[in-house]
């Protein structure tokens, strides 16, 4: 009963505190506009960056950090607090990757926002400060060097995501020293967050293959008309 409760409040809170997401009511209090209907037509960072400016897409970055942050430690405080765990132990890890696959959702499919939101990498990876700071560095590191490399956002974020459960499984077994069943268990858990992330990037793929993606450059941001 506890578990099914858990499983409840941890999809709960991260699809509703998923859901704020934080480029669209900043863009349209600073420019007036919705985000949803500029550049990519993304409510995302790097939509917001190059169509809203810099000053909107730091706002956007810390809110939607924070979304993800907040979302999965009251999550895991509340399921710990009702002694909702996991093995003999006790284990709440693992509420901390279902809020975060919820806290996707809702940024995804925001029920404020109409069901039209971003695409969920900035939510997805701020749940891995909570959930596995090792498992965020990792990944944010993987992200800068693609990024430095390519100047492609989305193929930075696309083989970041994709390397997020390969990392929560070393880093839990190797790392941690937990068994091979619990890092099998966590990795399995992030499988359907990075999924949903790279299938979110489909169009990014189609547009990578044909050479027509935008490359990011300081240098481009500024309001769209």
């Amino acid at each position: 009963m506890k578990i099914a409760l858990s499983l409840f409040l941890a999809a709960a809170i991260g699809y509703l505190l998923g859901s704020i997401n934080s480029s669209i009511p900043v863009v349209k209090f600073f420019l007036g506009k919705d985000i949803r209907t500029l550049g990519s037509r993304n409510a995302g960072l790097t939509n917001t960056f190059r169509c809203a400016g810099k000053k909107c897409a730091a706002i956007t970055l810390a809110g939607d950090l924070l979304k993800g942050v907040i979302a999965v430690a009251l999550a895991r405080a509340i399921c710990g607090a009702i002694g909702a765990g996991l093995m003999p132990d006790n284990d709440t890890h693992y509420i901390g990757y279902i809020t975060g696959f919820f806290a996707i959702i809702g940024h995804i499919f925001p029920v404020y926002y109409g069901f039209k939101g971003g695409k969920g990498v900035l939510v997805g990876v701020s749940v891995f400060i909570i959930v596995d700071p090792k498992v965020f560095c990792a990944l944010l590191a993987i992200f800068i060097v693609i990024l430095a490399i390519t100047k492609y956002v989305s193929l930075g974020s696309i083989i970041a995501t994709s390397f997020c459960p390969i990392a929560t499984f070393l880093m839990s077994l190797i790392v941690d020293g937990y068994g091979l069943g619990r890092s099998a268990l966590y990795m399995a858990l992030s499988l359907p967050m990075a999924a949903i992330i790279i299938f979110m990037h489909r169009s990014n793929i189609q547009r990578l293959l044909s050479g027509t993606e935008n490359k990011f450059s300081f240098k481009k941001s500024g309001m769209a008309k």
